[in-house]
């Protein structure tokens, strides 16, 4: 399922939901996973909302405990992600602007290339930002009807917006 969902990512696409929702199921019932668990990006539709909501249920974990939407403009978006670089073998990352390799595109550990993500690039970006607008507003209602939803501007300090997150967490 991992591998599918590499492929799909890679390409610029949005991973289906039935590799997802796999994915996650593969999962839930592991140790780290005992005190709950964190999706980011997902569920991006009603449908894969609802799929996840029954795949929960069906496998006794319980249910959907809040849903956070960080708030950010687009072009700000745009301008972090594909800025990005990385080291491969370690992971250790930067970024070109706000956290820039010593030495342009050289880790500073080893002094071994830094790379970009192939889908960390501004066609890729925009194409799944457009996907993403244009598929989010109805599981943001979805999940504000069941009074999950908490939206958080997310263009702010580190620590207000973890403190936001640990305020939505806590309810």
């Amino acid at each position: 399922m991992g591998k599918k969902a590499k492929a799909v990512m890679e390409a610029g696409g949005l991973v289906s939901d039935d590799i997802v929702v796999g994915i996650i199921k593969e999962n839930i019932h592991a140790p780290e996973c005992n005190n709950g668990f964190i999706l980011d990006g997902f569920p991006r539709t009603v449908g894969q909302a609802k799929t996840l909501d029954e795949m929960l249920v069906s496998e006794k974990v319980g249910t959907i405990g809040a849903v956070i939407e960080f708030k950010i403009p687009d072009e700000l978006l745009v301008e972090r992600i594909c800025g990005r670089l990385v080291h491969a073998a370690s992971g250790r990352s930067y970024h070109e602007k706000f956290a820039p390799p010593k030495v342009p595109m050289k880790d500073d550990v080893t002094g071994e290339p830094l790379m970009k993500r192939k889908d960390d690039n501004e066609a890729t970006l925009r194409s799944r930002l457009t996907a993403f607008h244009e598929q989010t507003k109805p599981v943001v209602d979805y999940y504000a009807a069941k009074g999950l939803y908490s939206p958080i501007d997310a263009n702010q300090k580190f620590d207000t917006v973890k403190a936001a997150i640990a305020a939505v967490l806590s309810k």
